[in-house]
């Protein structure tokens, strides 16, 4: 199982950006859902190790939370708040969020095995890496492509050529994503085993 525990960074300037993220993320399919658990953290349960790639990147692009993945068995039945949940994915999650306010890329994970937790941390850093070097354009381009379109698709959709599409999307690092997702979707996998 993965808990994800994510802490709103510079929360003390900024406004209180929770109430905004929990509605964006409502629909998410998830063991239990994204709740506020103090202040300026929320916290989810998931149990798709994809899901969690899918969270971990869409939560870096926004660039405002510090990300800790959790990842081990959670005491069962879960309680129907998330809040209340309890097992060692909660205490990881926990230990991982406080380590990625001072990690690389904003992530970290903790886990039972070292050695499969520190292949997921460090593939994550790898990861939030590349998405967080790339610029708007190159989000633009790289969303267009993870919906299935082509490269000339793409073009006629931001009004450029395809050599444009291609030299943005080599340049936004999208064939090296498309590695790290899966990269990191096996890896977290393992470490739950």
């Amino acid at each position: 199982m993965f808990v994800l525990t994510v802490d709103q960074r510079s929360s003390r300037r900024d406004i209180d950006r929770v109430a905004d993220l929990l509605t964006e993320l409502q629909d998410v399919p998830l063991v239990r859902p994204f709740e506020r658990t103090a202040g300026d953290e929320v916290q989810a349960v998931a149990d798709d190790p994809a899901l969690v790639v899918d969270l971990v990147l869409d939560l870096l692009r926004r660039e405002r939370w510090s990300i800790g993945v959790g990842i081990g068995p959670v005491e069962t039945p879960l309680p129907e708040q998330t809040r209340a949940g309890r097992g060692p994915a909660f205490e990881h999650a926990r230990t991982a969020v406080e380590r990625a306010k001072n990690a690389p890329g904003q992530v970290a994970a903790e886990g039972d095995d070292a050695e499969a937790t520190a292949d997921v941390d460090a593939a994550l850093t790898l990861l939030a890496t590349v998405v967080l070097r790339r610029t708007d354009q190159g989000h633009e381009a790289v969303d267009l492509a993870r919906q299935g379109l082509s490269q000339a698709r793409i073009a006629e959709r931001l009004g450029i050529s395809k050599q444009a599409v291609s030299q943005r999307l080599a340049t936004a690092g999208w064939q090296a994503e498309l590695a790290g997702r899966e990269l990191v979707r096996r890896l977290l996998e393992r470490a739950d085993r």
